[in-house]
Parts: C-alpha cells; sequence; structure tokens
C-alpha cells in the first residue's frame, strides 16, 4: 500500500513545501497530519507564490485531494481565510477535506498562548502565539472541542459552556483579563464558521485507507520537522505535536506496514526560529548572506531566522528516528557564493572530553557542545538553472556526496531554487 512520509530532519522550515508539491502531482491524496497554522510551506509556481499555513500542498493539484488529519488543530476564521486566497487566485479548493476528528483552536487557546509568553519575559518559548499549544493541552486534557463538535449545536454549546467556565477563571483571576462570552464565540463557530466548513467535513481516515486498498498513493504531509519533537525535539523550544514520521500513523490514522517510504527533507545549511541550542549557530557576515539569500524569514510570522552551518549529527539522529528510506536537500543554490563551506560531522564535549556521533541526550551537554568541522571547497558558480547531474559543478556534487555518505541514506532530489522546476533527481 503506497503510502509516503514527507518529514523535515532539522527545526523546520527545510522547504518541506516545494518536495510535496513535487511529489504530490502522482497523489490521489495529500494528507496533512499534525500541527496548525503556526507553520507555513510556501511553492512557488509560475511566478506566483503560495504561503500555505493549514491546507495541504496537494490543492495546487486539480486530481489531488488534500485533506487535514485528525492529528491537525484547526483555527476554522484561518482555514477559511486561505481558502478564499487560493479561490482568489484561482485554485478550486471544493476538494478541501478536514477531518472531524480534529481539535479545534478556540478563542481562549489564542489569548492563553499570548499571555503565557509576556508572563514568561526572558524564558519564553518563541510560541507564534496562535493558540497551537494550548489546543493541544486541552486535548490531551480530554477538555477539547472537535471539528464535528460543530454539526451538533447542543454538543457544542455544552463543551463551550463547561470550557468557558475554567478558561474565563483563569483569565480573570490569573491574568486579569475581562471573560469571553460564550454567545458571541458559538454565534461565530455555528453562525459564521459552520455553513461554509460542514462541506469538508470527512471521515479522513477511511477516505486514507479507501485509497491505500485501491493501490493509490497516498502522501501524509507533517509540518514543523523532527527537532521540533514534542517528544524527540530540543525540549522544551519543540512544537505542542509529533511531526516525526511516526506522527503520520496517529494524525492521519494509519499503520506503520501501511507506509512505504520515508522521505527526509534536508536544507543544505540549518535554520531555527525563536529560542533554543543551535551548535552551528552562525554571526556576522556569513549568516546574513545565508538570511538574505535564503529569504530566511517566517512564512507566516515574518521573524528572522536564526542560520548555521549543516548539521550531520541532527541528520543522523532524524535517520534514526524517522526510518528514513531518502532524502531531498533543498536551498543548495543558496550556498552559490561562498568560498569555503563547512559541514559539522560531530560534536565535542569540552567537559566531558567526549565526542558525540549522534544528538546527546541531555540538554546540558547540547548546550555547551562545540562542533567539529569538515571544510570543503564552495563551487561559487550560479546553479539556478541546473536540471541534471552533470550540470552541477563538481564541488557541489562532492558537498551532496557527503551529506549523503554522513547520512547513511541517498539524496534523490536537490532544491536549486524557489520555483517548481528547479531541481535536479540525482538518484532513483
Amino acid at each position: 500500500m503506497p503510502a509516503t512520509v514527507v518529514v523535515g530532519t532539522q527545526w523546520g522550515d527545510e522547504g518541506k513545501g516545494k518536495v510535496t508539491d513535487l511529489l504530490a502531482k502522482d497523489m490521489a491524496l495529500v494528507v496533512r497530519y499534525q500541527g496548525g497554522h503556526n507553520a507555513g510551506h510556501t511553492v512557488v509556481v509560475g511566478g506566483e507564490t503560495f504561503a500555505l499555513q493549514l491546507v495541504p500542498s496537494g490543492v495546487l493539484y486539480p486530481g489531488t485531494v488534500p485533506v487535514i488529519g485528525n492529528g491537525v488543530v484547526v483555527d476554522p476564521g484561518v482555514l477559511l481565510a486561505e481558502v478564499d486566497s487560493l479561490e482568489a487566485k484561482g485554485i478550486d479548493c471544493s476538494r478541501l477535506r478536514v477531518s472531524g476528528n480534529a481539535h479545534l483552536i478556540m478563542p481562549w487557546h489564542r489569548e492563553l498562548d499570548r499571555l503565557t509568553e509576556r508572563y514568561l519575559g526572558r524564558n519564553q518559548l518563541g510560541t507564534t502565539r496562535r493558540g497551537i499549544g494550548p489546543a493541544y493541552a486541552d486535548k490531551a486534557a480530554r477538555v477539547g472541542l472537535r471539528v464535528q463538535d460543530l454539526l451538533d449545536e447542543k454538543i457544542f454549546r455544552q463543551k463551550l459552556d463547561a470550557a468557558l467556565k475554567e478558561k474565563n477563571a483563569v483569565l480573570a483571576k490569573v491574568y486579569n483579563r475581562l471573560p469571553l462570552s460564550a454567545d458571541e464565540i458559538a454565534g461565530r463557530y455555528l453562525g459564521e464558521y459552520l455553513p461554509r466548513l460542514a462541506p469538508m467535513v470527512a471521515d479522513s481516515v477511511g477516505l486514507v485507507h479507501e485509497a491505500l486498498e485501491a493501490g493509490r498513493n497516498v502522501l501524509l504531509e507533517g509540518a514543523q520537522a523532527t527537532f521540533l519533537d514534542l517528544d524527540h525535539g530540543t525540549y522544551p523550544f519543540v512544537t505542542s505535536s509529533n511531526p516525526v514520521a511516526g506522527g503520520a500513523c496517529t494524525g492521519a490514522g494509519v499503520g506503520p506496514r501501511d507506509i512505504t517510504s520515508v522521505i527526509g527533507i534536508a536544507k543544505a545549511y540549518v535554520t531555527r526560529v525563536g529560542s533554543g541550542p543551535f551548535p552551528t549557530e552562525l554571526g556576522g557576515e556569513e549568516a546574513d548572506v545565508l538570511v538574505e539569500r535564503g529569504r530566511e524569514f517566517g512564512t507566516n510570522t515574518g521573524r528572522r531566522r536564526r542560520p548555521g552551518w549543516f548539521d550531520a549529527v541532527m541528520l543522523r539522529h532524524a535517520v534514526r528516528l524517522n526510518s528514513l528510506t531518502e532524502l531531498a536537500l533543498t536551498k543548495l543554490d543558496v550556498l552559490d557564493t561562498l568560498p569555503v563551506l563547512r559541514v559539522c560531522v560531530a560534536y565535542d564535549d569540552p567537559v566531558e572530553g567526549r565526542r558525540y556521533q549522534h544528538m546527546p541526550y541531555h540538554q546540558s551537554v547540547l548546550h555547551r557542545v562545540t562542533p567539529v568541522y569538515e571544510e570543503l571547497p564552495g563551487w561559487q558558480a550560479d546553479l539556478s538553472g541546473a536540471t541534471s547531474p552533470g550540470d552541477l559543478p563538481r564541488a557541489a556534487r562532492d558537498y551532496v556526496d557527503l551529506l549523503a555518505d554522513l547520512a547513511g541514506v541517498p539524496v534523490s532530489v536537490v532544491g536549486v531554487g524557489p520555483g517548481r522546476d528547479q531541481y535536479v533527481r540525482v538518484a532513483a
């Protein structure tokens, strides 16, 4: 049964949108399996940029059904605004399906997210303040509202009233904020959102398995990335869900044997947004080059990303965690102008005198390690027009080969520009 998972191998922003779009043309379904609108996928088609937040990348192909899976948290207002934006550009969103089991982001989630971050002060986690974490927290506490609750006004109002009894007490007594109105929220969610959402609500698990049983291709699309995973990332500077490939099973409703390939997306360097450890982080002119050439600003937030050299220690761990079958390397062209490139091949711990080939589990160690670099000459040539491996300079091919060797997984695709067709297939 041909299910493929696409997963980021770093701290997100690896270019998953472009790779997902490349694969989506051959897929019956593209299923987003976790996260919320705190993650964006950017796809450039015919010179036009599509910044997708909740809608899966498959929406850009008329023969593909985009599905928002049960593991996603959905802000209905954001989703409908995104649909309107896509349809204004001529994209048909009538095929979009939303799992009835997906949880809703409610107004108190956004409010609590903003207030909590503000009260943390210098210890902020760097969230997007869009209610993602609080929505997942309510899901785990079993007090969340789901998309299917909108279909029954009585159930929705009962759950809404019960939730607000607690949330308004917290807002008033802890944060000195005015209470939220149940009637206002119900009017918006049931009166404004429901009429448009109702035709999209579906049994997403049934859709996926019907496609798999018919031998049709299904793509499972993650948001964020491996080292933002709630269990395996650089906690607490992580997201609130499980972007790793295993999260596709719970977030889309498939078993491990349904998955035939797992494609890891790795940027030719590394970036991260917000706080947290970053062993290969760069500053100065080299950092500015990567940020400017790579347009390293958040798709949704506009925040400048922190850049650094490629980290093969992270990649090896991502291969383990996700059982990667192949790699797609993106943004190789961003390195075009650099005379010397560095790749982190190990970490040294100056306190214990130990060298790490894989990510240390202990946070204190990760914060103090120093990277061990291997240097390579840059190619200092424009890769944007490359369409085959032979078009890549020898130094660029050597760089790609080194990363594949360090990972122990073949590189199948190399991105050489932002456009849909700017890529090179380098392996079967």
